[in-house]
């Protein structure tokens, strides 16, 4: 172990900002033993956990995060400290980053809008930013000038965070200039989710993807509704799990935006008849009859999909 890795093991609970997520609990109880836990948006691991869940779970290690945000395009976040690891999620542009600890390169921790756990190259990390607008485009290129013929030194995916003023037709930020038409002010939602997603029609698939370069299903929904103002989970299973299901989905009352959760996978309708959804069968996001998807799920012996939106309306 490096000096510094010595340093970090024996300071764990002093890392970050102690009391900015365990403000007045110097002191944790157990009331009985540990109860399960999801360690997809629980943070814990065999020798540290995050110190806002002290007094639930046990760990030999606590740790206060410390704030940071993405300082790259999109960064992978994996189930490992390891290239090789799985892909579970992504981070973009500008979100925030809840850092419990930093090691061999590797930063562990969660994603603030979700809570989704996991490790990102320590390089994509920087200071945390008050964002000001957010991409709405499918992509945004960062100029050099504010000028259309100008180089740029990054292309933004849609959701990224970013920070500036505006000065025309541009946002001028702390590295370059975006045309303010590709963007949207935090907090001015975008209505329609279903328009999102047939922007990325054609996207290609990609397993723990949230950008027009890759996406998943769960990450194509999560994408369009977050635009939309509504933040859900990562993953399809917890999105149903957090809005609640309506079982027997009657066909006629489908409607525009409304979600259909199979086992492992999730679409946006775009009318009564076609959903919208990142596939793995096409690998693409593609819009086609609701009925054809139907029909695949139920050669398989999956059970019938469910409607959860009864917290989007």
């Amino acid at each position: 172990m490096t000096a510094e890795g010595e340093h970090l093991a024996a300071n764990r609970i002093r890392m970050g900002r102690p009391g900015a997520a365990g403000a007045g609990r110097d002191h944790f109880g157990l009331s009985g033993t540990s109860q399960a836990y999801d360690p997809r948006v629980v943070a814990i691991r065999p020798d540290l956990a995050d110190i806002a869940v002290a007094d639930q779970y046990f760990a030999p290690h606590y740790a206060a995060p410390m704030m940071s945000g993405c300082v790259l395009p999109s960064a992978v976040l994996r189930g490992a400290p390891s290239l090789d690891a799985d892909q579970t999620s992504e981070l973009l542009y500008g979100e925030g980053f809840a850092l419990l600890d930093l090691t061999g390169g590797w930063a562990w921790g969660y994603c603030l809008a979700d809570h989704y756990v996991g490790y990102l190259a320590a390089d994509a990390l920087g200071a945390p930013i008050a964002p000001t607008h957010r991409v709405r485009a499918s992509e945004a290129l960062l100029h050099s000038a504010p000028d259309a013929a100008s180089g740029g030194s990054a292309v933004l995916p849609r959701g990224a965070l970013v920070m500036g003023e505006a000065e025309g037709e541009w946002l001028v930020t702390a590295h370059g200039y975006l045309p303010l038409a590709a963007l949207t002010e935090v907090g001015t939602d975008e209505p329609d989710a279903a328009a999102i997603a047939e922007e990325l029609a054609g996207a290609p698939y990609l397993w723990g993807g949230r950008t027009a370069a890759g996406i998943d299903c769960s990450g194509l929904v999560q994408l369009a509704w977050s635009a939309a103002g509504i933040q859900l989970p990562r993953d399809s299973d917890l999105q149903l799990a957090a809005l609640g299901s309506d079982k027997d989905i009657d066909p006629a009352r489908l409607q525009r935006g409304d979600l259909v959760f199979f086992p492992g996978h999730v679409g946006i309708m775009a009318d009564a008849a076609h959903i919208i959804h990142a596939s793995r069968r096409w690998m693409a996001v593609k819009v086609e009859p609701l009925a054809d998807v139907v029909a695949r799920s139920a050669a398989k012996g999956h059970e019938p999909p469910v409607s959860g939106t009864k917290r989007l309306k």
